[in-house]
């Protein structure tokens, strides 16, 4: 099986999307797939873990990093240097198969080939990433982006939810008819990443509590209600006998932050920015308990990577992911909305109980390392198949096997 990953963005880059390529496409490589990435943050060629990178970034100055700028129709760069360097590529030597994120669609382009089947591994859509109203020109912007990934997903010969729930919101979200090949395969870690999870003692020290987020400042990460509980929460600290806290916050930095947040909430806060994979190894270790009130994820690479750390999560109910993989086992307090005050009560027994966050962290332990590489690469083997006999083109002669 000769396959194509797209990706915006891989490790060594610190972002969400590129953890899941690398994972995705090292169990391809794993399971005895020949994998080539294309992916546009950097330039060049190179080999790592079996897997073959190939870097498109975009020449300053260049056409597509001009239209990259031009609002709506910036959107198209992307898909045209995907589709120029896999068609030129699959000329040479053809792939089975290509596979891509739906978010901001990359592979739009690529998309109805029948000798060059698109598998579609859905993240969280891009309107669920943007915040309502705006001015003109952002609406017909993100109307563009939809346009693209509803393009893209209705072309693909297969498609890939993180889980079940997830599935259902894409083919709402894309007004999908259930006829094309689906899988429902979770995402695995890193292997270096739950064996230093596994490895990293419970802080001994009761105070301060440490807090981490990891997310972006944005209204799907319920990142206002997170700033709203810190500040009632530090706010009331003292009446309520709360001890000292500390909330770090990973891949927010510090202009992110709103220039009137109350000094109730500024000054148990540390915005981080975006920091390196040993970086945030270390913060996961130092914490006690990683806050995480995401209104939606496909699948929440964050609470798998806190439960691996046996570290509590407090998360928001609104959330089928959190629901699933930390209210089900008891991992940590679910808020029941992604409001100031919902978090603020989940949050604030943790904070007062050291016998409690050991609890859930004996929780966590037990509930994390539910998904691993084998399952991740054989799975996506496996729908690669029907994917690619559903299309019926070349690929299916091909690799049939």
């Amino acid at each position: 099986m000769r396959t194509a990953l797209l990706a915006w963005d891989y490790p060594p880059a610190p972002s969400g999307l590129s953890t899941a390529a690398r994972e995705i496409a090292e169990s391809l490589a794993e399971a005895g797939a020949e994998v080539t990435v294309f992916t546009l943050d950097r330039t060049g060629r190179a080999r790592v873990a079996g897997v073959t990178i190939v870097g498109l970034g975009l020449p300053e100055g260049g056409a597509l990093a001009r239209l990259r700028r031009w609002g709506s129709t910036g959107h198209l760069a992307a898909p045209l240097a995907f589709r120029r360097a896999v068609l030129a590529a699959h000329a040479r030597t053809p792939f089975a198969v290509v596979e891509a994120t739906n978010w901001y669609a990359p592979a739009a382009l690529l998309a109805g080939r029948r000798t060059l089947p698109l598998v579609t591994r859905s993240s969280t859509p891009a309107v669920f990433t943007r915040g309502p109203g705006g001015a003109l020109r952002d609406r017909l912007d993100g109307w563009s982006a939809d346009a693209l990934e509803r393009r893209q997903v209705r072309g693909s010969a297969g498609l890939i939810a993180n889980t079940a729930a997830h599935g259902a919101v894409i083919t709402r979200a894309y007004g999908l008819t259930g006829r094309q090949p689906s899988a429902v395969i979770g995402l695995s870690l890193p292997p270096e990443v739950a064996t230093g999870a596994r490895a990293a003692a419970y802080p001994e020290a009761e105070a301060p509590v440490r807090l981490l987020f990891v997310g972006r400042a944005e209204a799907r990460k319920g990142f206002d209600a997170l700033l709203d509980a810190v500040a009632i929460l530090g706010g009331a600290r003292d009446q309520d006998g709360l001890p000292p806290f500390q909330l770090d916050l990973v891949g927010v930095a510090p202009e992110d932050l709103p220039a009137d947040l109350p000094g109730a909430a500024r000054r148990h806060i540390r915005a981080r920015g975006r920091i390196d994979g040993p970086a945030l190894a270390q913060a996961y270790a130092q914490a006690h308990a990683v806050v995480a009130p995401s209104r939606y994820e496909s699948f929440g690479l964050v609470y798998q990577e806190a439960l691996a750390y046996g570290r509590p999560v407090v998360a928001c109910a609104e959330d089928a992911s959190a629901r699933a993989f930390v209210g089900a086992p008891g991992a940590g307090p679910l808020a029941e909305a992604a409001t100031g005050k919902a978090l603020a009560d989940a949050l604030r027994p943790l904070l007062a109980d050291p016998d409690l966050r050991r609890t859930y962290r004996a929780r966590a332990l037990i509930a994390a390392g539910r998904f691993d590489r084998a399952s991740l690469g054989g799975e996506t083997l496996a729908l690669y198949r029907r994917a690619i006999a559903a299309a019926g083109g070349a690929g299916a002669t091909r690799q049939s096997a």
